[in-house]
């Protein structure tokens, strides 16, 4: 184990959708931990990709075509010889009517959120097992994986089945590469307020997690860096929730029972005075 376990020199970091929020900032932690980081996009961002005083390598790519997907991992390997983490992170879908929504809408949904890093994980599949040191794959999954999510049938169904994903390449893959993936909660990103809406939304949603807020990105890539370091070494085909501790259960919210209080508590603070207590 390296003196310093998150120490990423000499070590390439292929980030997908590395452009903007959680991918972006994904990419900088590396960045800023020595690594070679390439990030893919279907557009070029605005500005590039920085940290430290060092720069990501941009490839432009559509991760939901397998061709350009290739493209990526060859320019990783014709610049440094080497991909030793690959981060799924390229995903999302606006909400749509799960009655309505046409098949050529679901399509992309899917292949944007589970075809894509099966594809990228396929293409980095020879490299990493060939090489010393094997390699690291995360996949970025999402709480509508694992729980109802209206207005996103087809969006929660590929997270779903990127949980499966990572612990079946985790078996054929295993032990020179391990995968993981995270479920992310609700994240402050620039884009928050399409999902939230205003700063007193944002903070709504967030007071009905156990941690009171919402999580900034630079904590997600955190956990991301650590999953990609020697201290995981022993995790792979697992699944690390990263979500403030969850939503409170919307029956309590309902609820007219001795636990109303609790629930709908705006904030933290102390609890309400059992029986007897005066």
């Amino acid at each position: 184990m390296r003196a310093y376990p998150f120490d990423m020199t000499g070590r390439t970091v292929i980030v997908t959708g590395g452009t903007a929020g959680l991918g972006r900032a994904t990419a900088e932690t590396f960045l800023d931990h020595g690594a070679e980081v390439v990030v893919c996009a279907r557009r070029t961002p605005a500005q590039p990709v920085t940290a430290s005083g060092r720069t990501a390598r941009f490839v432009a790519a559509d991760v939901r075509d397998p061709e350009q997907v290739a493209q990526v991992a060859a320019a990783a390997v014709e610049a440094t010889g080497r991909i030793d983490v690959l981060v799924n992170n390229a995903g999302g879908a606006p909400p749509a009517d799960s009655a309505t929504a046409s098949p050529r809408f679901n399509e992309k949904v899917v292949a944007l959120n589970l075809l894509a890093p099966l594809a990228f994980a396929q293409a980095v599949q020879p490299v990493m097992a060939a090489q010393d040191g094997g390699g690291v794959i995360v996949n970025i999954s999402s709480l509508s994986g694992t729980r109802p999510n209206p207005a996103g049938a087809a969006y929660g169904a590929a997270k779903a089945g990127l949980a499966n994903l990572t612990q079946t390449l985790a078996h054929e893959w295993g032990p020179a590469i391990r995968v993981v993936a995270v479920t992310v909660g609700f994240v402050r990103t620039e884009q928050a307020h399409l999902y939230y809406g205003d700063d007193a939304g944002i903070a709504a949603v967030g007071r009905t997690l156990a941690l009171g807020r919402l999580a900034e990105v630079a904590e997600v890539a955190n956990v991301v860096l650590f999953l990609a370091s020697p201290l995981a070494s022993y995790v792979t085909g697992a699944t690390i929730a990263v979500h403030g501790g969850g939503e409170k259960p919307p029956y309590l919210a309902a609820s007219t029972g001795a636990v109303t209080g609790i629930a709908r508590r705006p904030g933290p603070g102390p609890a309400d005075p059992g029986p007897g207590d005066g």
